[in-house]
């Protein structure tokens, strides 16, 4: 199942979610010129939980850095499908919950929900040491402001069955539940 679009029309140009998306990508970006520092930098930038319950690995990393780790983390991703993914399903959904909310309390809504998701995996996996990245948690957050906004919306999807592509409008509370599961 691969998205299209939903079938709400926005009002106003989406331009904190063009905005997010912009940085996502230049981030991506800047994690390709990284060459051989680039697990360095993945550690560094995305949520490491070992790195708030260990001292030992703390003391490696500056109050700054503990701090920037919390938000960087969710501009970061693990490949280009990654990317793609979250980018795409942020270009359905943000747009018209930012038309909703305004763009200010858009943006301050998508990062809250990003800092949230890393803030319950920190728990969640206290000691781990390996990185947590990606907007996920925050896209999730979009996404379950979309279904309470536009309970009743559809979302265009493409399924592809063998080489025949077919289109339907499903419920968007059923594409949500099903991108749930998948993430998961």
């Amino acid at each position: 199942m691969i998205p299209i679009r939903d079938t709400i029309q926005s009002k106003n140009f989406p331009v904190v979610n063009s905005i997010i998306i912009g940085v996502n990508v230049l981030v991506y970006l800047l994690q390709l010129t990284q060459g051989e520092n680039l697990n360095r930098f993945i550690i560094t930038y995305g949520l490491v939980p070992a790195r708030y319950s260990s001292p030992q690995v703390a003391s490696y990393f500056t109050f700054g850095q503990q701090v920037v780790a919390f938000f960087s983390f969710m501009f970061l991703h693990g490949s280009f499908l990654h990317l793609l993914g979250n980018m795409w399903s942020l270009y359905i959904f943000g747009d018209n919950v930012e038309d909703r909310l305004g763009p200010l309390r858009y943006l301050l809504f998508y990062l809250l929900c990003g800092f949230l998701s890393g803030l319950s995996h920190l728990f969640i996996n206290w000691h781990s040491q390996v990185p947590t990245i990606g907007a996920s948690g925050a896209i999730a957050g979009v996404m379950g402001a979309y279904f309470l906004l536009f309970p009743g919306s559809k979302i265009l999807t493409l399924i592809p069955i063998f080489f025949i592509p077919y289109f339907v409008q499903i419920p968007a509370f059923l594409f949500l539940g099903l991108w749930l599961s998948l993430i998961h």
